[in-house]
């Protein structure tokens, strides 16, 4: 997500930093390669030229800090500009104080919609609420038993067609579901086109009039660009929307869509989706994702994942295992499969500050590296677990047959298993911490 911009961004800035003022001249050679950047990411050029105009006055005014250098003051200017680019702040879904809350999920065939009325469906559950999900979409074929399946896997309720019943009918049946068995939330999952057309509108506005849904979010595919500004404008014409989901981020380079969208239509992105998972949805945050373009990470996002994928309870027995030095191979398998939930190794790279992403480009991240090490552990018996040091060379082979590896790969993992016990015992020395920060203090 934003790679290309990304990589463009932190190149002007770091020609800044060899100058030793901020003045007219590279300010605007700065802006210029700025401008290109903004419209090879597929940025409106409206919205870009706009940009630039600001971050040039600004740049060019007497707010200008004079004890930073030229980088750091045009970091500043051109975080706060996209901040203010992307909406400011975030905008959440708003629940009605009486229940059920009706969330209509609208867009085009394709977009993701199902797919993101379930992510929705997943965030209202961490939200402590009840949410049902109402498969309105008859025409797509499987389109409702795909929303079944999820909802499934949810393990909320699904409300679809019976015998012929027309998608508003649909919809009123499970708004009236809710109320009468108390559930906080209704979904409603309505029929896409391949492309706009007055019969898909009409029917989406007869579902608007029988259920008078208190948010309207259009799902838009982030990787088509411009394209998903001009959809949004339609939709919001014919709906009045109230805010946008950008799916398929995570497959789009370039993020011209979400710089474009709120200055276009004046509607705020609510979530992105960044993957097939239901927990890859994440709050549309402007600063953050202003951070993530400038190369300054995204610590709080990924303390946030961190947070939902880890058990306080598991974290405090963790903790008492390593003062004890009593850490095994099944703590291992239960860290890892953590690990696994807070995002592939790639998100997580890209929200820690610092990171070269130039250097990592080169890199291949091996993302089912996880998965083999969860398979080789799986394959050890639990007593194996528990005390690594009986697994001999037949019991490795035997290993390597269960899990689908090889005997070089347990090795490996038995290896870096032993290393991470070896630098548990480091940090249990008194004083460990602080010789630790002391080594770290000149990178900060």
């Amino acid at each position: 997500m934003f790679e290309e911009l990304s990589d463009r961004m932190q190149g002007i800035v770091k020609k800044l930093r060899g100058q030793g003022k901020l003045t007219e001249k590279n300010i605007d050679e700065s802006l210029r390669q700025v401008r290109r950047a903004l419209l090879e990411a597929d940025v409106n050029f409206k919205v870009a030229r706009a940009f630039i105009e600001s971050v040039k006055t600004k740049a060019l005014g007497q707010g200008v800090l004079r004890n930073l250098s030229p980088g750091q003051q045009m970091i500043g200017i051109v975080n706060q500009e996209l901040i203010s680019l992307m909406g400011e702040e975030a905008v959440e879904i708003g629940f009605s104080e009486t229940s059920p809350t009706v969330i209509m999920i609208v867009g085009l065939q394709g977009s993701g919609k199902t797919t993101s009325a379930a992510k929705i469906a997943n965030y209202c559950l961490k939200k402590d609420k009840r949410p049902i999900l109402a498969a309105a979409d008859i025409y797509r074929p499987a389109a409702v038993k795909q929303l079944e399946i999820l909802g499934d896997q949810l393990e909320i309720p699904v409300i679809s067609r019976k015998k012929d019943e027309s998608p508003e009918v649909i919809c009123k049946g499970a708004v009236e579901y809710a109320e009468n068995q108390e559930y906080d939330v209704v979904i409603l999952d309505t029929a896409g086109r391949l492309h706009i057309d007055q019969e898909m509108m009409e029917e989406l506005q007869r579902i608007q009039e029988l259920n008078n849904p208190n948010e309207i979010l259009l799902v838009l595919d982030g990787m088509t660009g411009q394209d998903a500004v001009n959809v949004a404008e339609i939709f919001d014409q014919n709906l009045n929307i109230d805010g946008c989901i950008l799916s398929k981020m995570d497959g789009d380079a370039r993020g011209g869509a979400a710089l474009s969208l709120r200055q276009i239509t004046d509607k705020p992105i609510k979530f992105i989706g960044l993957g097939e998972k239901l927990e890859s949805l994440e709050v549309y945050h402007p600063e953050r994702l202003a951070s993530r373009i400038l190369g300054m990470g995204d610590v709080v996002s990924l303390f946030e994942r961190a947070k939902d994928a880890i058990d306080v309870e598991d974290a405090r027995k963790l903790e008492a295992k390593l003062r004890k030095q009593t850490f095994d191979l099944e703590d291992f398998r239960s860290q890892l499969q953590q690990l696994e939930k807070i995002g592939s190794m790639q998100e997580i790279v890209e929200m820690m500050p610092g990171a070269n992403k130039r250097a990592l480009k080169g890199m291949e991240m091996d993302e089912k590296a996880l998965i083999r090490m969860d398979a080789i552990l799986s394959s050890m018996t639990k007593g194996e677990r528990a005390r690594p040091i009986v697994i001999n060379g037949s019991r490795r082979r035997r290993i390597a047959r269960g899990s689908g590896t090889s005997v070089q790969e347990v090795n490996q993992l038995l290896k870096q298993f032993n290393m991470m016990q070896k630098m548990m015992k480091q940090f249990n020395r008194p004083g460990a911490l602080e010789r630790l920060g002391q080594k770290m203090l000149p990178f900060r």
